[in-house]
């Protein structure tokens, strides 16, 4: 019998230096207390859908933005385009313009959602700069005074 060997194999280990145990309590890491931030969402939808297809296509994106607790600030149908090229063999399409305010996670969640969604031919997802997003709602509501034509 060999005692005091001084070659270890992988499984045996120094009795004088104590073992790292796990902790109790794992450190999670959470995304806690994230600024809401503007984004504008662009979608384009299949032009020969139902207007009710259409309907509940919008709502599903607006919900999922507010059930996540963002806000919707205004939101804009520009209705029937025809393209400048053909898109996955379509050449109109319906266009909706979200203005939005959410954390980026919930605006992740947007854009897999938009992409996965079969009426959906094209959509994006731009984060606003905050100069832009302040001063958006200033242009969109006319100065006291002036008239709406701007004579």
């Amino acid at each position: 019998m060999i005692v005091g060997s001084t070659t270890m194999t992988q499984f045996q280990t120094n009795p004088a230096v104590p073992l790292a145990r796990p902790r109790a309590t794992a450190r999670v890491r959470r995304e806690v207390g994230l600024p809401m931030r503007p984004y504008e969402v662009m979608i384009i939808l299949d032009a020969g859908l139902e207007e009710e297809a259409i309907r509940s296509a919008i709502d599903r994106a607006t919900e999922l933005i507010r059930s996540r607790g963002g806000n919707n600030s205004s939101m804009d149908k520009w209705g029937r385009r025809r393209f400048a090229y053909e898109l996955k063999h379509k050449w109109e399409g319906y266009y909706v313009v979200l203005r939005a305010e959410a954390e980026p996670s919930v605006m992740t969640e947007l854009d897999r959602s938009l992409f996965l969604a079969d009426e959906v031919l094209r959509h994006k997802v731009i984060r606003l700069p905050d100069d832009v997003a302040t001063a958006a709602p200033k242009a969109a509501t006319p100065a006291a005074g002036t008239e709406a034509n701007g004579a």
